[in-house]
């Protein structure tokens, strides 16, 4: 294998772990946000009745300010930065998506209403907010 090959599977699994590694860092802050909203009584029923724009931009919020906080805690990639470094601000708030909105599916066929955060659109919102203040100040 000559070295312009093994500069593109180096440049392709970067890019997978780097890819992993922050979907899996959104997903699970996302995770402790929804077992956060769900213990406070008030917030679950105002997520459920309230108004969506004004739980949309309170999911955003808390993404920018556990996003801020995740870099005072990781200042640092977490993994080498691929060529394709900006991607995962996309890909990785897609597949947190995904998993709130699967756990979301999950928490209603136990027969529960799901908080806003478990599904899609507010997944990915928050998620991205998290992912943005990430990509803009770790470099």
């Amino acid at each position: 294998m000559g070295p312009l090959c093994r500069l593109r599977m180096d440049d392709f699994l970067g890019f997978i772990l780097e890819l992993l590694i922050e979907a899996l860092l959104e997903i699970g802050i996302s995770a402790i946000v929804a077992g956060v909203y769900r213990s406070l009584r008030r917030f679950r029923i105002t997520a459920r009745r309230g108004n969506p724009v004004g739980a949309a931009v309170l999911l955003v919020i808390v993404g920018l300010a556990l996003g801020f906080l995740s870099v005072l805690l990781f200042p640092h990639t977490l993994v080498h930065p691929s060529k394709l470094h900006g991607i995962s601000l996309l890909i990785s708030p897609l597949l947190a998506g995904l998993a709130m909105a699967t756990l979301g599916r999950g928490v209603q066929r136990r027969g529960h209403a799901p908080v806003r955060i478990e599904s899609f659109g507010y997944g990915f919102a928050f998620a991205f907010a998290l992912a943005l203040i990430r990509f803009l100040m770790v470099r």
